[in-house]
Formats: structure tokens, C-alpha cells, sequence
């Protein structure tokens, strides 16, 4: 089963330094249909302008992946941690037993990211963070694997929960494949593009749901960035 979720669908709330849109009940918006997808919770896709960001605060207990599409964002916090993710890259944060943060851009033009929350299999750890670099040339062949708690995964930002995070740059006509095991669900959105899942159409920044499928066939109508998220 695959269920669309239009961009123009999405809770939104503009703040002027930033704009964001939800996949997920958060914050203000608030939708009962759309409170998860197995264990992913946030999928925000925020807007952040230039000079601007988030001012520090708090997380505990989530798993916080940052996938950063246009410009960089450059985190701090108070375990001493500090780097700045470029677009293209991901950075991975386990709020853990809790974990206080800024993300700002400092570049001299917006930034564009997702935001992706994922429930821990375990509350009360220590927290984390981490970066890496992800070429745009290790994407030219199907789906790679950026961040995951799953076993097996090596080589790659260790999230802990039974999650994977994957991504693919395809050109118009390519088609890449992704595999799902029984009983598991998915979640994708085209950063950018316009794609075919298995016959279903989906715009630049739409969501598609999915459960009940094992074999995700992804087709790029024009030149297409996609991000997928396996979930329990």
C-alpha cells in the first residue's frame, strides 16, 4: 500500500527565519492521522534563512538525523561537539539522557534541510553526535545507505533504533530499487524532482507512506533526489 502525501498537505508554520513544514503531527500542528509511521516521528522540512537558526535547547530520547539539501548548518553543544554539514551530508544526533544543542546558518544563503526523528529501542543512553560526508558521486547507483541502526549496516552513522536511512540521486529514467523486509514500513520523499514509486507519481517534497510492499521501485521522470526512511 502506498498512500500520498502532497506537499501542499503538509502542517506549515512560518516563522519568518524559519519555515517549516511537517509530515508529522508537531509543534503547533496537529493531525491524528498523522501522529507516525511505525517508529519515525518528526519528518520536518525546514527553510532556515541566512544569519538565523536554532538558539540552544534541549532533546532527550530521540534519535535526530539532519539531512542537509541546500547551503550547511553548524551545530554546537554542551558535550563540546561542533561541525558544520554541507549540503549533500547528514549528521546524526542520540539526544539520549539528554543532550543541549544550537543549529545555525551561518552561511550568506538559506539552508534547506530535513529533519527526521526516530524513537530509541532504548531510553536513558548516552548522548551523541556525528557527521559525514556523503558525495553526490556515491549516489549515482541506486539507494545508499547514510545512517542506520540496523544490523549488518557497517561504514556508515550508527543510529540506535531499528531504522535506515537511505538516499539516491537519479537521473531522468534511472530507476533504483529498494528492498523492504516483511512487516516493515517506509517512509520517502523526493528532496527534489519528480518520481514514480511503483506507478504512484510523487512531486518534489511530497511524502509517500508505505506499508505492505516489499519491493519499492523508484523511477526519476526528471533528474530527482530521493530520501527514504526504513522503519519498524
Amino acid at each position: 500500500m502506498l498512500q500520498l502525501r502532497p506537499f501542499n498537505t503538509l502542517g506549515h508554520a512560518n516563522h519568518g527565519w524559519l519555515d517549516a513544514h511537517h509530515h508529522f503531527s508537531f509543534a503547533e500542528y496537529y493531525d491524528p492521522r498523522r501522529m507516525s509511521w511505525g517508529n519515525l516521528r518528526v519528518w520536518n522540512d525546514d527553510l532556515i534563512a541566512a544569519g538565523s537558526g536554532f538558539p540552544p535547547h534541549p532533546h532527550r530520547d530521540m534519535e535526530i538525523i539532519t539531512y542537509v539539501r541546500e547551503g550547511a548548518i553548524s551545530h554546537q553543544d554542551n558535550l563540546g561537539n561542533s561541525g558544520r554539514t554541507e549540503a549533500g551530508d547528514v549528521q546524526v544526533m542520540s539526544a539520549g539522557s539528554g543532550i543541549t544543542h544550537s543549529e545555525y546558518n551561518l552561511e550568506a544563503v538559506d539552508t534547506r534541510i530535513f529533519q527526521i526523528w526516530i524513537m530509541p529501542e532504548r531510553v536513558g543512553q548516552p548522548p551523541s553526535w556525528g557527521t559525514r560526508p556523503f558525495p553526490k558521486g556515491e549516489r549515482g547507483e541506486g539507494f545508499v545507505t547514510l545512517a542506520s541502526g540496523r544490523a549488518g549496516d557497517d561504514d556508515v552513522l550508527s543510529i540506535r533504533t531499528d531504522a535506515r536511512l537511505v538516499a539516491a540521486t537519479l537521473q531522468a529514467g534511472e530507476t533504483a530499487e529498494y528492498h523492504l523486509d516483511e512487516g516493515r514500513r517506509a517512509y520517502l520523499v523526493p528532496a527534489k524532482g519528480l518520481i514514480e514509486v511503483n506507478g504512484l507519481r510523487a512531486e518534489a517534497r511530497d511524502g509517500v507512506a508505505v506499508e505492505a510492499e516489499r519491493v519499492l521501485r523508484v523511477t526519476a521522470v526528471e533528474a530527482s533526489e530521493v530520501v527514504l526512511v526504513d522503519v519498524a
